[in-house]
């Protein structure tokens, strides 16, 4: 199928990133090369872009989008959480991260990948095709104590036991091997009242399986502390989320690396010696324009954060 991605939020990142002439650049979640390519355009011809993606299908895309760019280009199919290695692999340090956390349309909308609950196909939602564990194995596997745990959890999804039952019971029969089948499963556990009055009643638990399929949420804090550590002085991070449990996390890494002191409150003096690493630039999230969800509905959840690393003393690369 066409590659088809729409890059949410792209002036807004590309004007808080300060993208300088051939300036160094991390594209964390490479995705559909929206972001990238606008990174490109504006670094120059001794720019250097880093694109990160863990699907190997997006990397092959986006060397064909930033084709033009493809001695600027180094291309990474690994993890953002490995941002730490990647650069000491290349040897650099940079004026600017991204990462858009969310799943790219061309994973939602390629049917056979098992991402959307809009489409009929076998359970997958890896983001790494060669991974061996899938959402199969989290349904057909996971006990009716574990499902309902991620599904409240990562889904914060109200009758999470309730689905969770109901797939326990069903498997018992055979195993469940599409979406559409798990669909209908969810749409009879939830109540009816509840069906008409809200999101899809999928939505939330595809989330939650996605979620634990990718292991998306593991690392998240420390992946931030080092994309902060492989900054230049005065380089920024951009970070954009689609739900409540991303966003906490990175606005509560935020606070914590801006913050001069982890001191318990009892405390008469500050004893833990701790600096300040970054400033942050938006003290609430910058959310997408009006305009931009109309043309894109897939942005209406989106939220992006940034900061800026400070000049600490004393301190190496």
């Amino acid at each position: 199928m066409e590659f088809s991605h729409k890059s949410v939020l792209l002036s807004e990142c590309i004007e808080n990133l300060n993208i300088k002439a051939g300036g160094v650049y991390a594209d964390g979640t490479l995705g559909g090369a929206g972001h990238s390519l606008e990174i490109c355009r504006r670094f120059g011809s001794c720019g250097t872009l880093i694109g990160i993606d863990r699907d190997i299908e997006a990397i092959q895309k986006a060397k064909d989008v930033l084709k033009d760019f493809s001695g600027n280009v180094i291309f990474e199919n690994d993890n953002f959480n490995n941002i730490k290695e990647i650069a000491e692999k290349h040897d650099v340090v940079f004026d600017g991260i991204l990462a858009d956390l969310g799943v790219s349309s061309y994973q939602l909308d390629n049917a056979e990948r098992g991402f959307s609950y809009m489409n009929d196909a076998p359970l997958d939602m890896r983001m790494n095709s060669s991974d061996s564990f899938s959402a199969y194995d989290i349904v057909n596997k996971y006990n009716s104590d574990k499902l309902a745990d991620i599904i409240s959890k990562y889904g914060e999804e109200r009758w999470a036991k309730r689905i969770a039952q109901f797939i326990a019971d069903s498997r018992a029969n055979k195993p469940i091997e599409t979406t559409f089948e798990l669909v209908g499963i969810i749409k009879a556990a939830v109540p009816k009242a509840a069906r008409e009055d809200g999101p899809h009643p999928a939505k939330r638990t595809f989330q939650a399986i996605r979620i634990e399929v990718n292991n998306e949420l593991s690392g998240l804090e420390h992946a931030i502390e080092d994309m902060v550590h492989v900054l230049k002085p005065e380089g920024r991070l951009c970070i954009i989320s689609f739900h409540s449990l991303e966003d906490r996390i990175i606005k509560s890494i935020f606070k914590k690396l801006e913050s001069p002191c982890i001191c318990p409150p009892r405390f008469p003096i500050c004893a833990c010696n701790k600096e300040s690493t970054v400033k942050i630039i938006s003290r609430k999230p910058i959310l997408p324009s009006d305009a931009e969800v109309s043309v894109n509905p897939r942005a209406r959840s989106a939220k992006l954060r940034v900061v800026e690393k400070k000049v600490v003393s004393g301190q190496k690369l």
